[in-house]
């Protein structure tokens, strides 16, 4: 696999920007933290147009949860767990299930998908276990259906390859630094890990256009 130039550019341009967001979210510096992820963001979107996203109904849909990720990203910029959380939290969770419907347009490994489907869902109920002492009860509910969306995209991702399934589960588990950092203990250890995994896997999922 070779990248030109043009495509190569947003790769790097995302990888300043995402620097940039670790420093500032490290000195808590507002004004930094948005642009810097706003930019970022926007670096996975322009990946995927510059690999074909708008060519093919796997590229459409994919492409349309990464302009949701997007959309969850610009809300979450604020800390809290006010209504513009609660507006994110559903950005991606829409996001997760346009992924999971992408996946479906490619499935190749539909028997594998559904061997794994309770060990996707028994990891996700002890994170809720986990998180449920920590949350009211709108937020329980919330959370539930986060993770049912991320179950089911993790289910697809596994029966549409290896990368889909690598970048998904990598998505999945950055998901979990945002948790410990909204709700259990918050601090820098949880972005330093969870920002990276999580910009990684957009752009692997950007990747998945050159194979579907």
């Amino acid at each position: 696999m070779s990248l030109s130039v043009a495509q190569l550019l947003p790769l790097g341009l995302g990888s300043v920007a995402l620097a940039g967001l670790l420093a500032a979210e490290k000195r808590d510096l507002y004004c930094l933290r948005a642009c810097s992820k706003t930019a970022a963001s926007s670096c996975f979107l322009w990946f995927a147009l510059s690999l074909g996203a708008l060519q093919s109904s796997y590229g459409r849909l994919l492409f349309a949860g990464m302009a949701l990720c997007w959309l969850g990203d610009v809300l979450l910029v604020k800390p809290g767990q006010g209504r513009l959380f609660i507006a994110g939290i559903a950005a991606f969770l829409l996001g997760h299930v346009l992924y999971a419907l992408a996946f479906l347009t490619v499935q190749a490994h539909g028997t594998l998908m559904l061997a794994l489907i309770p060990l996707v869902l028994l990891f996700l109920w002890r994170v809720v276990l986990w998180l449920r002492p920590y949350l009211d009860a709108l937020m329980s509910k919330a959370v539930l259906a986060y993770c049912l969306a991320i179950g089911l995209m993790l289910a697809c991702a596994v029966g549409a390859g290896s990368l889909a399934a690598t970048a998904a589960l990598m998505f999945a588990v950055s998901d979990l630094s945002v948790a410990r950092d909204r709700f259990v203990k918050p601090g820098f250890v949880n972005v330093l890990w969870g920002l990276p995994l999580y910009y990684v896997s957009q752009f692997l999922l950007a990747l998945t256009l050159l194979y579907a």
